[in-house]
């Protein structure tokens, strides 16, 4: 019991700046219900993620997954670059 290991959290977003080395800004958008009123609304989340090869560029898709902490804010990890820009 104590050697089962929980599931990485893995996402799709958009790269939304590639300016730093290394690391990319990913937006991931989700959809959720609104508690009190029903509508369903759209919601955005930007993560910052470790890139070690720079591979991926502005405006690409980007497929992240979870990771341990690599620095005060980046704890994703690029796995795959999904679609180019």
């Amino acid at each position: 019991m104590a050697e089962e290991r929980a599931k990485r959290k893995i996402m799709q977003g958009v790269v939304v700046s590639d300016k730093s080395s290394k690391t990319r800004i990913v937006a991931v958008e989700r959809t959720i219900k609104h508690p009190l009123y029903g509508r369903i609304i759209r919601v955005k989340s930007k993560f910052s993620v470790h890139d070690e090869k720079n591979e991926s560029k502005m405006g690409d898709l980007v497929s992240i997954m979870e990771s341990r902490p690599m620095s005060k804010t980046k704890r994703w990890i690029l796995t795959s670059v999904v679609n180019k820009a």
